[in-house]
């Protein structure tokens, strides 16, 4: 968050008046109720109070929560909107009130849900950070492919870019789920699903020479089932992957807050796309479940041309 976002969320709140007793009777209760029939984390709670007591503090002590017609709440959505609350923030909103009235009418304390006609605002999806195809070849490039820690790093980097791999794949991955020959690997994806996908020509040499030159310094001469080994002979962890892409990221020039595991997934997709491959076959190597889910790399794809359209075109 913005230093400027964050100095007029501290205004909003210093010009809120506090949160009437009976109001926080009522929240307190509701909150209680969630705990037991749901087991809501204290994350969940936070946020439900959270936006049970802005409406509240809103309404003062005129009007009592239970109370809230749908002109007041339109009201109030109002007043959210001009002061500065981004739609992702009155969708998270409405859901909280949405949980609050329908208790409410069950218990018999209101006739009518205001929230029942109020349609839900539309958050816009948030897209994935990807990175450019250029910044992509300096962060494979930055190990030193001399060193046998250096080697193994590009030839993970190598394999999860080239394959679209999630992190947990990556170092989760077992020697005899490689076949170079055949030029694939299997990887167990979310839901214990396993898919099959084919390894690139540039993963497949790097992979090559990480089999034939460190992993048997790392092994110590002994059978190792993880792909991928430490100085130790253990597995990589996703921490150490982590850790070892932010500093990889640092040698490459590059913004080590931009450079996430899921974040090579994301180049992956959208380098493919802007390549022009179909979605359905990016849904197959991704190894997503439904369609929709692939389908925001479009938008990633779909920007990133309107971005070289309006940088390039002469009309632009």
């Amino acid at each position: 968050m913005s230093s400027e976002a964050i100095t007029r969320r501290r205004l909003r709140a210093r010009a809120m008046p506090p949160v009437p007793e009976a109001a926080r009777g009522q929240i307190d209760a509701f909150i209680d109720h969630l705990w037991a029939e749901r087991g809501i984390s204290a994350q969940t709670q936070a946020s439900y109070r959270r936006d049970l007591e802005g409406l509240a503090r809103w309404l003062g002590d005129a009007v009592r929560l239970d109370a809230l017609d749908r002109a007041r709440l339109f009201d109030y959505l109002a007043w959210r909107t001009d002061a500065g609350y981004d739609p992702r923030s009155n969708a998270r909103l409405m859901s909280s009130l949405r949980a609050f009235y329908a208790r409410q009418v069950r218990l018999g304390t209101m006739a009518e849900d205001p929230t029942a006609l109020v349609q839900r605002p539309k958050a816009r999806r948030k897209l994935p950070r990807t990175l450019a195809e250029s910044e992509v070849e300096a962060l494979l490039a930055a190990p030193d492919a001399e060193s046998p820690l250096g080697l193994r790093d590009r030839a993970m980097l190598e394999l999860m870019y080239g394959a679209g791999l999630r992190v947990s794949e990556l170092t989760g991955l077992r020697l005899a789920e490689v076949n170079l020959r055949q030029g694939a690997l299997r990887v167990t994806g979310k839901g214990g699903k396993d898919r099959v996908l084919p390894i690139g020509e540039e993963a497949a040499h790097w992979l090559d020479r990480y089999l034939a030159r460190s992993r048997p310094l790392l092994a110590g001469g002994r059978v190792r089932e993880p792909l991928f080994l430490t100085r130790r002979g253990t597995a990589v962890s996703r921490q150490l992957f982590w850790r070892g892409l932010k500093r990889i990221a640092l040698a490459a020039g590059i913004d080590a807050a931009r450079v996430t595991p899921h974040g090579l997934r994301h180049a992956f997709a959208t380098h493919l796309l802007n390549h022009g491959a179909d979605l359905r076959s990016l849904q197959m190597l991704l190894g997503h479940a439904s369609l929709s889910t692939t389908q925001i790399y479009t938008a990633v794809a779909k920007e990133r041309l309107q971005q070289l359209h309006a940088r390039h075109h002469p009309r632009g």
